[in-house]
């Protein structure tokens, strides 16, 4: 929501009374810190909340229709997702101790509004590990219609402990659920806090880009080998499936995005103007294409006129606020936020051109994954860059919507200025982050890439973590799991 003035006078006197001019010490690397924490485990996030869907929809077709090509995907994909959640534990435990650590003033303040989401957060996070145990643990134990059904809570998991972490970003951008009075918070509502009116949206923004980047991500993987000549059963229906999820997200991503940038409109115009590089209130308003500030001037920009009032407004003729008309206090950092924007907005929009043209493409009768079909090879080398594309445009989304908030970590409430701590020494936490999430990275690839190398040399029951060895072919186990189809 938008603040009133007076409110915003009254709730942030007693807090900037404590504050002195000079930012603390614990700023920079603050900042560097978080954002390093949350670009690394984002990616991996995705995979918590889009991953179960694929392999639920593999394993269906291997169970319902006896497909074994869609059942061997299935187990396959399960063993990468339990590497991912393995290394995704470590990044998400140490983003628990951060918030704390890193914003001492924003949890001193408002640790009682924030309490909540996290709770249930760490629950999620909690039922998320059992039911891939269980679901790792299931093959050739379970039957496989029953097996499947492990997958429903450890996906509704992923999905809920996503919201939770969203709804305390949407409550950052949308503060309720509480009163400051005598610079204490008062009247506590955790249950607004957390569904205010912001998270739907934002939630929904996420959600849909999860199924991208997790989408073009495994596409990608199958795109290189169709591209190194493997053409067979496995890796048609490899790309097949989690480029069926990524079509979806990509049509329905620019119509969220339109929907939260209407609210941003009404809530942030700063964010809004940075978005957009409006120097100056224009009705129209035009879609400035590109361009940086040079001194306060936008430069090396191309205007399409209306555009901008048409998608930041839905109007022909209602401005986007100026930064001019914003003191210079409140004013988000707006090369940064502009360039983070575009490169969103441009990358979305480019994958969503692909898919539009590769279902064109087989309306038309043409595949573009068979070797004899025109631009067969240009599009597989799209999609195999267009995992690495998804991932940059998440990030990309993520600074701007976080840089766009400055100077606020409330906003409206608390600037970033406000939360941090005097602690220098955080630079030393920070440097032992960058060789941890370093290392994790590294180990993660080589990982992958040696269980990629066994599958094609023919290996199938490669170990996996929270999972005891496989039963023998002909055990009592699998014998009973057999007759259970």
């Amino acid at each position: 929501m938008a603040v009133p003035s007076a409110f915003h006078d009254a709730a942030l006197a007693p807090l900037t009374s404590l504050v002195t001019t000079a930012d603390p010490a614990g700023l920079l690397p603050a900042r560097e810190q978080m954002a390093l924490s949350l670009g690394w485990h984002i990616v991996l996030a995705c995979f918590g909340v889009a991953f179960p869907a694929m392999i639920l929809l593999a394993h269906w077709r291997g169970a319902w229709r006896g497909d074994e090509v869609a059942m061997r995907l299935a187990r396959r994909w399960s063993k990468v997702a339990a590497v991912l959640f393995a290394i995704g534990a470590v990044s998400g435990t140490v983003l628990s101790f951060e918030l704390g650590l890193l914003w001492p003033g924003l949890m001193g303040t408002f640790g009682d509004v924030l309490g909540l989401p996290f709770a249930f957060e760490g629950i999620s996070f909690f039922v998320e590990a059992i039911f891939l145990g269980l679901y790792l643990y299931g093959w050739g134990r379970v039957p496989p219609k029953r097996h499947a059904l492990f997958l429903l809570p450890m996906g509704a998991a992923g999905v809920f402990g996503t919201f939770c972490v969203l709804s305390v970003n949407a409550w950052m951008n949308d503060p309720t659920g509480f009163r400051i009075v005598g610079g204490e918070v008062v009247d506590v509502d955790p249950w607004a806090a957390m569904f205010n009116d912001q998270v739907w949206l934002q939630f929904l923004h996420m959600w849909v880009a999860a199924f991208m980047v997790v989408g073009f991500g495994v596409a990608s993987v199958y795109a290189v080998g169709m591209l190194r000549g493997r053409l067979d059963a496995h890796h048609r229906l490899g790309f097949a499936i989690p480029f069926g999820f990524a079509t979806a997200a990509a049509i329905a991503q620019p119509l969220v995005g339109h929907l939260l940038g209407l609210r941003v409109a009404d809530h942030q115009p700063a964010k809004l103007a940075a978005f957009e590089l409006a120097t100056e209130t224009e009705s129209p308003s035009p879609l400035r294409l590109g361009g940086i500030l040079v001194d306060g001037e936008p430069r090396f920009h191309l205007d399409i006129p209306y555009l901008g009032s048409i998608i930041a407004r839905n109007s022909l003729t209602k401005p986007v606020q100026g930064l001019d008309t914003i003191p210079a206090a409140d004013r988000p950092p707006v090369n940064i936020t502009h360039l983070a924007f575009q490169s969103m907005v441009g990358i979305g929009t480019l994958l969503a051109l692909a898919v539009v043209v590769y279902w064109f493409a087989r309306w038309r009768r043409r595949d573009l994954l068979d070797p004899g079909t025109r631009f067969h090879r240009p599009f597989l080398r799209l999609v195999a860059a267009s995992g690495v594309l998804a991932v940059v445009a998440l990030e990309a989304g993520w600074v701007a919507t976080e840089v766009g908030r400055q100077p606020w970590i409330v906003y409206g409430i608390m600037r970033t200025s406000e939360a941090a701590g005097d602690n220098s020494g955080l630079w030393w936490l920070y440097g032992a982050s960058v060789l941890l999430y370093g290392a994790m990275t590294a180990g993660a690839v080589v990982v992958l890439r040696s269980m990629a190398r066994r599958w094609r040399e023919g290996s199938e029951d490669l170990p996996s973590p929270y999972a005891p060895e496989p039963e023998p072919l002909d055990s009592p186990a699998r014998a009973r799991a057999g007759a259970g189809r």
